[in-house]
């Protein structure tokens, strides 16, 4: 005897696994590089959520844990080339903060090789795809980051 068919049955969808990528830019270098890749249609993927931010030192290291503990699998940082800073120092404390996070992160479960910082002028749109795009094939290679991931923000399927 055969099951009956359920009548809200969904079929199986083909899905394939692709991570979340957060891409934190410096205004005025990095961002405008992300644009100079639009505008020249060079493809990097989709899955990277770029959020602009005035300068690569404002970048708190809680808003990068925090994008890990929403469901991030990678975060990158991507700022002015050192001594190209609009703010003269901004991305020497920048590399400083990142550097003290980077020794932080095995400690708190999070693999170091899923967070990146990178320096991406507003001249350089081929640099800026060809860094997104190996960061998100580095983080497919790692796999779904669920080390901190907050169930509150977890949503249900």
């Amino acid at each position: 005897m055969s099951e009956p068919v359920k009548e809200n049955a969904v079929p199986a969808a083909n899905t394939e696994w692709t991570p979340r990528i957060v891409a934190f830019c410096c205004n005025w270098c990095s961002y405008a590089g992300a644009d100079l890749a639009g505008n020249n249609r060079l493809e990097y993927p989709a899955n990277v959520k770029i959020i602009r931010i005035p300068c690569s030192c404002r970048l708190n290291p809680l808003f990068i844990l925090r994008a890990f503990q929403r469901g991030a699998d990678g975060v990158i940082l991507c700022g002015c080339h050192p001594g190209d800073c609009h703010y003269s120092t901004g991305n020497y404390f920048a590399r400083r903060r990142m550097t003290l996070l980077f020794s932080m992160l095995n400690y708190l479960g999070i693999e170091k090789e899923r967070t990146r910082v990178e320096w991406c002028s507003a001249a350089e749109g081929v640099r800026f795809a060809g860094i997104m795009n190996d960061f998100a094939e580095k983080i497919k290679a790692l796999g779904e980051n669920k080390r901190l991931e907050d169930l509150r923000c977890k949503t249900t399927k």
